[in-house]
Parts: structure tokens; sequence; C-alpha cells
């Protein structure tokens, strides 16, 4: 019975620390996300996309721009969520830059 015992122990002790570790991925800043999509930006930029893809490279910024805020209010899940929308947003308007256009 005791081993019992401790293998329920453990198992749960397993699942708490699996849990903290998803929640802490979800708590912490979204560093890597803002990265990507001020890379994809700048590329979507680079290519061409104010003149060809207007309106997608409008809404990659806008997003950008409403992740940087939900980010100094520290509310990172929303500004994850922004900025891979906005890299999302400028990857279709470097594609739409390259294959000519909307």
């Amino acid at each position: 019975m005791t081993d019992v015992r401790a293998g329920t122990r453990l198992a749960t002790r397993c699942v708490a620390v699996a849990a903290m570790v998803l929640l802490a991925a979800c708590v912490s800043a979204p560093v890597q996300e803002m990265s990507d999509a001020r890379q994809a930006i700048q590329a979507a930029e680079e290519a061409g996309a104010a003149a060809h893809a207007p309106e997608m490279l409008s809404d990659a910024r806008r997003l950008l721009t409403s992740a940087e805020r939900k980010l100094q209010r520290e509310a990172y899940a929303s500004a994850r969520q922004d900025a891979r929308e906005a890299r999302r947003r400028a990857a279709e308007a470097l594609e739409a830059t390259r294959s000519g256009g909307d």
C-alpha cells in the first residue's frame, strides 16, 4: 500500500510541475513572437509591400503596435496572440508582394 501512495504522490507532483511549466510559458513575455513579427514586417517592407500589399502591411503594423501596448500592460497572452497575427499578416504581405500584389 505504501508503494501505491508513493506512486500516487509522485504522479501528483509530476502533474503539478507540468502544469506550472505550462503556466509559466503562457505568462512569460512573448519576446520571441515580438521579434518574429518585427522581422517579418521588416522583410515585407524591404520587398515593397507598402506598394503591393499596403492593407496587409498596415494590418501587421497595427497588430504589432497593439502587441507592444499589451506587453507594456503585462497582458502577455494577448500580446503573444497579436504578435503572432502580426507575423502572419506580414508574411502574407510579403507573399502577395512576391506574387505581384493582392
